[in-house]
């Protein structure tokens, strides 16, 4: 037996599911409020027979590894990884000797950090000076402190190695977890005299530390992070995200702030879809895992130049891994904390009013340059052109050009021939032709679920399988679906029986989904208006493939050359034949 099948026989779905959707008996399923969308009546599905979830207001749906990956942001990997620690396997057993032996380390190295972080929590709660600052000078309570695991680092030189080697860890694992340093001969204690922040990974394991200096001290850096160790990396560590994500899944943005503290202020005021990066080093993989979660990005960072510079070299890097950027303009120059601890209502509505980031990059050069010289004409169109040309709508850059051309004075002409002057010799953001092609994601969510839908009637009704006849395999999205299309069509009286699914085991969870959706939503229908209901969706879905292949085509225009723009209109020809053939025969 493999780790997934292992796992399945430890754990059933619906246990995982309740771990984070309140799930109540409806006949042979489990019904709830779904997790990725408002809602108030119930339309999140969980069945224990199938081991299987769907979730009927965003079309997801899947097992209990694919429900793990969408509640956590995590890969295949990470969730096989949180799904065996609930179920109490060791997976090591199924991996070779070298990864058994890194595993293993790893988990050691954890160890080590959850017992440094109780021994700084212990310091803490003894010591006055820290305790001033963080209850006083903060304002935070005890309650915050303890959810953040706040702590504090002795400045005795080896208090914590000598606290760490009683607990039979290895001068080793203690250096490779971060916690000390070579001094001389002799090891030490890595923070001093520091409160400590405890650094968690997305599922709330410890994997490193930020250390905040108590007293001014112009020679000693302010804050101090954990360096690189086979747990923490600096450049793809969201900080606060194990705490965050339940409401930047449910807000549909994330707060990117530049301070550790700011991120603890705000989540203290009820404002919990907060994160911050170590300083402002907005990184892709930062972005990336953000953007696991929600594709709108709103950042907080420091007015200082630093803060303003960070902000800017981040507007490229979103435009790369495709997520929705906007700035949060703070009144007077405040951070987040000054706001918060001033009037914590006024946090939430800067949040609530972030400005676009090409609008606020354009703002930020108007008011820097002579737009009315010909030298602050050139470099304003450079700076604005090169985010510009990284839009993936077409719309959206001619609406840019189009703005520019009238602040600065200038012909559209001009600046679209300086946009793809610059263009032949920029570096494309991406190799792939599809990637500059973007459809929104309303758009192919609404299709996906008319497709499931309309696949269920087809998977448990025979009599309705001709209406598969307009519908071809390329025309639908995802390889299970293609796969069952063709299945369908090579066993003509298939009707989803269960002693029959068998044949369909590499997609056996895209199947049971659909029997589920058909079990809710169509075992009580009547046959006419049955009938009915499947034409109906035939024709919602070759409208909805028609529109989005008219819209991947008129994006693909825009930069296309003339022989490429002649197989494009073409293409769009053979559309508007499907449609006139199928509502001709229809």
């Amino acid at each position: 037996m493999d780790a997934v099948e292992d796992i399945k026989q430890r754990l059933s779905i619906e246990d995982v599911v309740g771990e984070y959707v309140e799930l109540k008996r409806a006949g042979r399923n489990l019904k709830g409020l779904s997790p990725f969308s408002s809602e108030r009546t119930p339309s999140f599905m969980v069945s224990p027979e199938k081991q299987i979830w769907h979730d009927f207001s965003s079309g997801k749906g899947g097992s209990m590894f694919s429900f793990v990956m969408e509640m956590e942001g995590v890969d295949f990997k990470g969730a096989l990884e949180i799904l065996a620690r609930k179920a109490g396997i060791d997976l090591d057993q199924y991996r070779g000797v070298g990864a058994g032996q890194r595993g293993k380390e790893k988990e050691r190295l954890y160890e080590v950090l959850e017992w440094a972080v109780k021994f700084y929590q212990a310091q803490l709660r003894g010591n006055r000076t820290v305790l001033e600052y963080v209850l006083g000078k903060r304002a935070f309570t005890k309650e915050t402190v303890l959810e953040w695991r706040l702590g504090y680092s002795p400045n005795t030189g080896r208090a914590l190695i000598d606290f760490l080697r009683s607990k039979k860890f290895t001068d080793n694992e203690i250096k490779n977890a971060g916690l000390s340093s070579q001094r001389f001969r002799n090891a030490s204690d890595m923070f001093r005299g520091r409160l400590m922040i405890p650094l968690a990974d997305p599922q709330g394991r410890i994997v490193g530390f930020t250390a905040r200096i108590l007293e001014d001290n112009p020679s000693a850096p302010k804050y101090i992070n954990t360096p690189q160790t086979p747990l923490y990396d600096k450049s793809r560590h969201v900080y606060g995200l194990h705490l965050a994500k339940e409401a930047i899944r449910r807000g549909k943005y994330a707060v990117v702030a530049e301070g550790n503290l700011d991120v603890i202020s705000s989540h203290q005021a009820g404002v919990r879809p907060v994160v911050a990066t170590a300083g402002t080093a907005l990184t892709e993989a930062h972005l990336k895992a953000l953007g696991r979660f929600t594709n709108d990005i709103r950042l907080s960072f420091d007015a200082d130049n630093a803060g303003l510079n960070a902000t800017e070299r981040a507007i490229p890097i979103a435009s790369k891994v495709d997520v929705s950027l906007s700035i949060i303009s703070i009144p007077s120059g405040k951070d987040p904390d000054e706001l918060i601890r001033q009037d914590p209502a006024a946090w939430q509505k800067v949040i609530d009013k972030p400005q676009y980031a090409l609008d606020w990059l354009i703002d930020r050069y108007k008011n820097q340059l002579d737009i009315t010289s010909a030298q602050g004409k050139r470099t304003f169109s450079d700076v604005t052109l090169a985010v510009i040309r990284n839009l993936g709508d077409s719309v959206e850059q001619d609406h840019y050009i189009e703005h520019i051309a009238g602040l600065i004075g200038v012909s559209r002409d001009a600046l679209l021939a300086k946009l793809h002057q610059k263009e032949s010799t920029a570096k494309p953001r991406l190799k792939t032709p599809s990637a500059t092609v973007q459809i929104p994601s309303k758009a192919v969510a609404d299709y996906k679920k008319t497709q499931d839908l309309f696949m269920s009637i087809m998977l448990k009704t025979p009599s309705l399988r001709k209406l598969l006849k307009v519908v071809r395999a390329d025309m639908l999205m995802g390889d299970d679906a293609k796969k069952l299309h063709a299945f369908l069509a090579d066993h003509p009286d298939y009707a989803g029986e269960e002693s029959v699914t068998a044949k369909l085991h590499p997609i056996g969870d895209y199947v049971k989904i659909l029997l589920l959706q058909y079990e809710e939503l169509y075992g009580d229908v009547e046959q006419n208006e049955f009938h009915y209901e499947a034409e109906r969706l035939q024709t919602k879905l070759i409208d909805q493939y028609v529109k989005m292949q008219k819209q991947r085509l008129v994006q693909q225009l825009h930069t296309a050359d003339e022989a490429e723009t002649n197989a494009l209109l073409e293409q769009v020809k053979q559309l508007d034949h499907l449609l006139k053939t199928y509502k001709g025969g229809a």
